[in-house]
């Protein structure tokens, strides 16, 4: 069965998007994964369609009512992860991307004005909150878009290469290695003299090294959680929340 991607959105004609081109353009012509857009707004039960509501104790903007997002939802099939994407969710990780990568699909709730009526949250327990990263955007479809995308691509043939989906950013934990590629000389720049010695070794080891140097100065907080997964005992069952935008 291909992977099965079903978005629950007020903006259905956002999809497929930027899906429609490239590696996941190719890949949802050839039918290796499947897109339904559903219109939350349809499930609204006034003749107005009202889909959300004024924050209960006042402030500004608009709150999404649980109940039609509760009818929109159960309207799905069930069997896959659901996700809710909300800058009040906990950052989508590479390892989690995989895992959804991995199963039979996925169903995004994208989020819009001020956010979800929290009795949704608490109703349906089976909602991941999810975030892109710690930024605001003015919906989540673009981050249903970026997640999909990022789903589709680690799917078997999207990609060109077997490797190219296992030695990239994040994968290892590690930011990926600096790449180089002709001409050899550039600007006065030269590609470093490791890469042009035909020695895997060397050049394994250089990769390596220069991964961790620049994760460790430029993403600190990865550096951290990658030297504490090491430090972990090699047996032994390690306890813990698992990682899962707007």
């Amino acid at each position: 069965m291909p992977f099965a991607a079903t978005v629950l959105t007020l903006y259905p004609e956002m999809f497929p998007g930027l899906l429609s081109v490239s590696l996941a353009g190719r890949a949802l012509a050839r039918g290796d994964w499947s897109l339904e857009t559903v219109q939350i707004r349809d499930f609204a039960s006034d003749k107005h369609r009202t889909v959300d509501d004024t924050p209960a104790g006042g402030g500004a903007g608009m709150v999404l009512r649980a109940d039609v997002l509760a009818t929109a939802l159960d309207s799905v099939p069930a069997g896959r992860p659901v996700l809710a994407l909300t800058p009040r969710g906990r950052p989508i990780t590479q390892a989690r991307i995989r895992e959804l990568a991995a199963g039979p699909g996925v169903i995004l709730i994208c989020g819009r004005f001020e956010g979800f009526d929290e009795r949704f949250f608490e109703a349906r327990p089976e909602v991941e909150q999810v975030s892109l990263a710690d930024i605001v955007l003015s919906g989540g479809e673009p981050a249903a878009l970026t997640m999909l995308d990022a789903c589709i691509r680690l799917l078997p043939g999207v990609m060109g290469a077997a490797a190219s989906g296992s030695e990239e950013s994040f994968e290892d934990g590690l930011l990926e290695y600096p790449h180089y590629t002709r001409p050899v000389s550039w600007e006065g720049r030269t590609i470093p003299e490791v890469l042009r010695s035909g020695d895997h070794a060397r050049i394994a080891a250089w990769r390596k090294a220069r991964a961790e140097e620049d994760t460790r100065s430029r993403r600190p907080d990865l550096w951290e959680r990658h030297i504490g997964a090491r430090a972990q005992p090699a047996s032994g069952a390690r306890h813990g929340d698992t990682d899962e935008t707007t």
